[in-house]
């Protein structure tokens, strides 16, 4: 994926936020387009949409706005990027038909202590919005966590496993901790840029005392090898990759 390329698909992104009157400020609306990039040069599988108001304003507007941006992207004929974009949707649309879920590639399988499997709960069904599916069902009945599964999806090396009835215990231990924020920097290329900066592609946080090592972890310097293995393929879009370690004493917020 050529440079110009990358910066035609941000015009569509900025385009169709102005479009549906998405006010984002500067710094959050650099956010989306790191996400986009990210996803399009396959950076990350998954991103978290956390910037610009709560559900369920954030959702009508998401859904507004991959409306507006697929259908920009497809009128141009020529564009590999809407080329590729159309190809990624072929495919999901395979695994999330839009009368459900494809029963052999994504099944909830549950042990006995999880309850029936023959409750209504253990198919995953898609939610009354036609915009969105809805895969929380696939959470009944278990002890997984929001925030487990979570970090599994976005790719990080490291999350925090505890069950639903420890919610409240594990908020006050991590509070109280210092930890490892380890982040992922990275420099954008672009056709008209006056000039690159560092822009994170993603953070987690592991406690300081299970991660003595920052990025000299055997695990970390492994999650480092794999990212930049991406960046190998994708480097027209990146200009450089680095992790960064920083610590952060105990606070109210967990990270």
């Amino acid at each position: 994926m050529e440079v110009a390329e990358l910066d035609e698909a941000l015009k569509v992104l900025d385009s169709s936020l102005s479009l549906i009157k998405w006010r984002l400020k500067s710094q959050s609306r650099r956010r989306p387009e790191i996400d986009i990039l990210a996803l399009c040069t396959g950076m990350r599988p998954v991103v978290m949409i956390d910037y610009g108001g709560k559900m369920p304003e954030l959702q009508e507007r998401l859904c507004a706005l991959i409306k507006l941006i697929q259908k920009m992207i497809t009128q141009a004929e020529n564009s590999p990027v809407g080329m590729q974009l159309i190809s990624i949707q072929k495919f999901f649309s395979t695994l999330f038909p839009q009368d459900g879920i494809k029963d052999d590639l994504l099944s909830c399988h549950r042990t006995e202590s999880m309850g029936d499997a023959t409750s209504s709960t253990h198919e995953l069904v898609t939610s009354q919005s036609s915009e969105f599916i809805d895969l929380s069902s696939c959470m009944h009945d278990t002890l997984v966590t929001v925030p487990t599964l979570n970090g599994w999806l976005l790719g990080y090396p490291v999350v925090y496993l505890f069950s639903t009835e420890h919610i409240a215990d594990a908020i006050y231990n991590l509070s109280t901790k210092s930890l490892r924020i380890f982040k992922i920097l990275v420099c954008r290329n672009a056709a008209h840029s006056k000039g690159s900066q560092l822009e994170e592609l993603l953070s987690f946080s592991v406690p300081y005392d299970l991660s003595m090592g920052g990025s000299k972890e055997q695990w970390a310097e492994a999650f480092l090898a794999h990212m930049q293995e991406k960046w190998e393929r994708c480097r027209p879009a990146w200009s450089s990759l680095q992790m960064e370690v920083s610590e952060c004493y105990p606070q109210a917020i967990v990270l």
